[in-house]
């Protein structure tokens, strides 16, 4: 009865279109008060207290304090400028400067919409200039963006890490580690499909070969200078990875570490305009961290009365009691997962299925970084997935396109992003090999 008013509410508010954040706080008011009664209100600000009042949790203002420093200071520009130095000139040379710039943001910033926003207005007009149709041009920044929860540093394998410590240890540095490989893996997916759909439109006649081609090759100098602008941004993964695996301070630290970085860095790019920027910058990053902390809030309210109310085990019988076959329960789970995250948001996702799943996954002997890694690019996909896809609103808007148009052009990406979660969720030693081979733990 208790799940039924529980997710019954929930999913009710949410078709109503009411915000996330307070589709999961009223919902738990509602079963809390059937419960309590009105001695639930100070249960639920007592819960929502205890959820942000948490150390390990000061890494994701940081982390995203420090992603909108390198954008507002131009380092996403000179990340592209480099990529594209060295491989613009190729066929499908704009495909692979997309995918691998968003690999290089996404281990900057660590969020999926940001690394859209600060790749699609220079790579989607470059696309499209390149003989790209917009839709595609969109459908590939929205999906590469994505790859920003999957390379560390991944605010979701934070949040992930917090909510799967309540019932087994498990750090965000193995976590970190463990996302390099499958989220390489989903960027070569995504080129993949980029290549597909490309010659796809050329033998429609659709895609002009010859404005493609028409891309000069750089010379040894003009890489050499590129390569010197971009060295600020590329350094960024390297300090904070090498940071925290050198044992020289905690993902937390490393957040702060990046963030006094990028105010250092922005001293000498932007030098007389820097002190005007700061202000744009702090405000935004304030307004992205406050959103953030208010659904971790809400939801964490939610995950409380799944796990007090035994919910979470009655469906881990239930599942269990389908059927015994591992490899079935991980498809369910995956489909679920897609399901889900097509219509709400990576930490809302966490905090309401990870206690709910993560015991399947202990009973099933899978390795909880395992069902970390493939949760999270399960969440990935559905930052680009219609209807609610985050990703695809910020690229719609920066291609110019509808909602219905992106969709259609986003299509080839999400089967790509589909095969390669398939691969990471049975083949775990893709995930785990790296932090074994470093020992992390």
């Amino acid at each position: 009865m208790t799940a039924i008013a529980l997710f019954g509410s929930f999913l009710a508010l949410i078709a109503l279109r009411v915000p996330i954040a307070a589709s999961l706080a009223v919902s738990s008011v509602i079963v809390l008060f059937i419960s309590n009664g009105f001695g639930s209100f100070e249960v639920v600000t007592d819960i929502m207290y205890t959820s942000v009042a948490k150390f390990t949790l000061l890494a994701i203002p940081f982390f995203i304090l420090a992603g909108v420093i390198m954008d507002h200071i131009g380092i996403s520009k000179r990340l592209i400028d480099f990529a594209q130095a060295l491989v613009g000139h190729r066929k499908g040379g704009i495909v692979l400067v997309t995918v691998i710039v968003a690999i290089f943001f996404a281990a900057i910033s660590g969020s999926g919409p940001a690394t859209v926003a600060a790749i699609g207005g220079i790579l989607i007009p470059a696309m499209i200039k390149n003989g790209y149709r917009k839709e595609t041009a969109g459908g590939l920044v929205a999906s590469a963006g994505a790859i920003g929860i999957i390379i560390p540093p991944s605010i979701a394998f934070i949040i992930f890490a917090i909510v799967a410590g309540d019932q087994i240890p498990i750090t965000i540095n193995r976590l970190f580690m463990a996302g390099i490989i499958p989220g390489i893996l989903v960027g070569i997916g995504l080129f993949i499909a980029g290549m597909y759909v490309r010659n796809r439109d050329i033998k429609r006649g659709i895609f002009n070969q010859s404005v493609e081609l028409q891309v000069r090759k750089s010379t040894s100098k003009e890489k050499w200078d590129a390569f010197v602008k971009a060295i600020p941004g590329l350094l960024m993964p390297v300090i904070i990875l090498g940071g925290i695996y050198g044992g020289f301070f905690t993902p937390t630290e490393a957040a702060v570490v990046a963030v006094m970085y990028g105010l250092i860095i922005g001293i000498f790019i932007l030098r007389k305009g820097y002190f005007k920027v700061l202000y744009r910058i702090f405000i935004e990053s304030a307004l992205q961290t406050a959103v953030v902390m208010i659904i971790v809030s809400a939801a964490f309210v939610f995950a409380y009365i799944v796990t007090t109310e035994q919910i979470a085990a009655t469906v881990s019988d239930v599942v269990l009691g389908i059927t015994d076959n591992k490899y079935i329960i991980l498809l369910l789970v995956n489909i679920i997962l897609l399901i889900a995250g097509a219509f709400i948001d990576a930490i809302s996702a966490y905090y309401i299925f990870v206690p709910i799943l993560l015991p399947i996954m202990l009973q099933l002997n899978v390795d909880p970084t395992v069902f970390g890694v493939f949760m999270t690019i399960n969440l990935a996909i559905g930052l680009f997935t219609p209807p609610v896809g985050l990703n695809l609103y910020v690229a719609a808007s920066m291609s110019k396109t509808n909602i219905l148009q992106i969709s259609r052009g986003v299509v080839p990406f999400i089967i790509a992003s589909i095969v390669v979660l398939l691969i990471v969720t049975y083949i775990p030693i893709i995930t785990t090999f790296l932090p074994d081979l470093l020992g992390v733990k």
